[in-house]
């Protein structure tokens, strides 16, 4: 399934930024107001597993605690997704809330709503830990051209600050994270 190899792409540039964070990187402030570090990867994973229930039947347990080992969390959240949507039947499967638009192939739910969210805290963990921020910028691109017709919707939900002005030539990357209420 295409969506499960670009999650494993998106991911994999994730996992080498949370592997790169040292012990005391995990404090530090990010670019989500009252975040530190640690607060990007506790998001994901107590966010995705909510999210993977509120539309399917898959359930996931982390067993271990943002608190002791980010690394770790995130390494079993990403497995277990993974291994969810490797399998041949997830090509079938579909996901479906009304919270997120209703009805819709799994792989496709996962790509709009958790790639992309890995996506951006893949570039909100760089930032936080010094670490470079480049993002994929194909992946940045459809996302942002998919978020511009939401935008209305996306700002009242909450999840986003203020839309932060860019130039109209400015790269995808720069688009999407100012789309999201970050400074690029």
């Amino acid at each position: 399934m295409e969506q499960a190899e670009t999650f494993r792409r998106i991911a994999a540039d994730f996992t080498a930024k949370v592997e790169a964070v040292g012990p005391d990187g995990w404090n530090a402030e990010a670019p989500c107001d009252g975040w530190v570090a640690r607060d990007v990867v506790r998001h994901l994973v107590e966010w995705v597993p909510w999210w993977l229930s509120e539309g399917t039947d898959h359930s996931m347990t982390i067993t271990t605690s943002v608190d002791d080992d980010p690394a770790a969390a995130w390494a079993e959240l990403r497995d277990q997704l993974q291994a969810i949507l490797d399998r041949p039947e997830a090509e079938q499967e579909t996901f479906e809330s009304q919270m997120f638009g209703g009805a819709m192939p799994l792989g496709v739910a996962t790509e709009r709503f958790v790639t992309g969210d890995v996506l951006v805290h893949t570039w909100d963990l760089a930032k936080a830990t010094g670490q470079d921020a480049s993002i994929d910028a194909d992946f940045a691109a459809g996302m942002y051209d998919g978020m511009l017709p939401m935008d209305a919707m996306l700002r009242q939900s909450g999840h986003f600050g203020p839309r932060v002005d860019v130039a109209d030539d400015a790269d995808p990357v720069t688009k999407l994270i100012a789309f999201t209420g970050r400074t690029p």
